[in-house]
């Protein structure tokens, strides 16, 4: 059995220590003075000591035992504190592990993605009959849907993070989700199942009102793709239901309703308490995975409203969601006469090394009214810049032989940009804040992504090209 029930912590098994080795001594002298003075017997000196050397060995074996124990602990708890770095450095390991996918991932898909846009933009300036342009129409909207889907993916992170912000702007809920219906609709009847969708209004004057409408799009094409996915027969039924309004504010109520396999009250629980994505992705049992649950929950949520379920197995389901959005004038808007906004002559220079891409590229900018020099690397550019003389340089980031950084510093190291200060900007499929800012750190002076937003392409031209922005 220990001298000690808890083991001691150092300093005070020394002080303990250092008491008991004081007692001996006084003891030691106290048998030796006696002795000395014949007042005790040598046998009882002798046993005295025995006892007194006894006690010694019991005190300095439990000590050493104690310092044992305690080196023993300091071990361990070393090994665990560098189990534990290794851990946490594998853990850093594998989240940069997975945001270098994800950067992958995001720029593999918006390169061909932009080309795709792109031809349809072009073959919808065409001739086309009805037919026709109900084809494009639906082609162009589903790779706008995929679009979102890549960016929802990489938004998603930011939403864990509570780094996502509302994009406001005025909204005719009617006009901007009647044709996101309507593709939905040919998936229905693929399936063969009926699609109807109803607007609800608060009286004849129509409101436009303040909103994301992004973001109200992701969440309806989440739910309504799990309405049509797991309905085998019947009706999905679609209700944008804006007749209750408050002063100026409007309640805008979505309902997403299907006749498919339903939810058990309990895994309808288990959705709406659950806030671990992991858990949540473990519902397989039920639309496809439940991840894109999880993130119209959060998106909903995001926008002041809350996801809820009524739903009933073998009968259907209901998703349900309100908004309060702001009222705001409803001010028609006539669509916007396509015609160039430079009207003077106005040279570009492109590094892309993508024909498909250059083809894109070439199309919009001849629609403003620019004229196309294209480099197929870094290389090309450089040299093309020295010989030639151009208004702005359109710089592809990733290219072979020399980057855009590279290609960048080098044109920026010539005389003629030295006098002529041509600005150049970065075009790149990998637009994350990271990609941004080393393009600022490069003296890039903007950034435009793919797939090209047409809006965008303008405001850099109107910018760097000093045409009046009214046009």
């Amino acid at each position: 059995m220990p001298l000690f029930k808890k083991q001691l912590k150092p300093i005070y098994a020394k002080i303990i220590l250092i008491i008991f080795v004081g007692i001996a001594f006084a003891s030691i002298f106290f048998v030796g003075f006696n002795f000395l003075e014949d007042n005790l017997a040598l046998q009882s000196v002798s046993l005295l000591l025995a006892v007194l050397i006894l006690v010694l060995v019991v005190i300095a074996f439990s000590f050493l035992k104690n310092q044992y124990a305690n080196q023993l602990e300091a071990e361990n708890l070393s090994n665990l504190i560098n189990d534990l770095k290794k851990q946490l450095n594998d853990a850093l390991d594998t989240a940069d592990y997975k945001s270098i996918y994800l950067a992958n991932m995001s720029y593999e898909i918006r390169t061909p993605l932009n080309t795709v846009l792109g031809m349809l933009n072009m073959l919808k300036q065409t001739d086309l009959d009805a037919d026709q342009k109900a084809q494009v129409e639906i082609a162009d909207y589903s790779s706008e849907h995929l679009l979102q889907l890549v960016n929802m993916i990489i938004d998603n992170a930011k939403i864990d993070g509570g780094e996502v912000e509302l994009n406001l702007a005025a909204i005719n809920l009617k006009t901007d989700l009647s044709r996101l219906f309507k593709i939905f609709e040919y998936q229905a009847w693929e399936k063969g199942l009926d699609l109807e969708f109803k607007f609800l209004f608060e009286s004849e004057k129509k409101f436009l009102v303040l909103g994301d409408i992004a973001k109200i799009q992701q969440v309806l094409i989440n739910l309504i793709n799990n309405a049509i996915k797991f309905t085998n027969n019947g009706k999905i039924t679609i209700i944008v239901d804006q007749t209750v309004g408050i002063d100026d504010d409007q309640i805008v109520t979505f309902y997403i309703k299907d006749t498919g396999v339903g939810m058990s009250s309990h895994e309808v629980k288990r959705i709406l308490k659950t806030t671990n994505k992991a858990e949540v992705s473990k519902f397989t049992d039920y639309r496809g995975g439940g991840y894109g649950l999880s993130i119209s929950r959060d998106l909903v949520k995001l926008m002041g409203g809350e996801l809820k379920i009524e739903s009933k197995e073998n009968k259907g389901t209901t998703f349900y969601f309100s908004l309060q959005l702001k009222k705001t004038l409803n001010i028609q808007v006539p669509s916007p006469e396509i015609k160039p906004i430079l009207l003077d002559k106005f040279n570009v220079l492109v590094a892309e090394d993508n024909r498909m891409n250059q083809k894109v590229i070439k199309f919009l900018l001849e629609q403003q009214g620019a004229a196309c020099t294209f480099a197929k690397n870094g290389l090309e550019a450089v040299d093309l810049y020295k010989i030639l003389d151009f208004d702005l340089v359109f710089m592809d980031i990733y290219m072979p032989d020399l980057d855009g950084y590279q290609a960048t510093e080098k044109i920026k190291r010539t005389r003629k940009y030295a006098k002529q200060k041509t600005p150049i900007i970065a075009v790149s499929a990998s637009a994350f804040d990271e990609d941004i800012e080393n393009a600022k750190l490069a003296g890039i002076d903007d950034f435009l992504a793919k797939p090209i937003d047409v809006e965008k392409l303008k405001e850099l031209l109107v910018k760097y090209a000093s045409v009046d922005a009214s046009i």
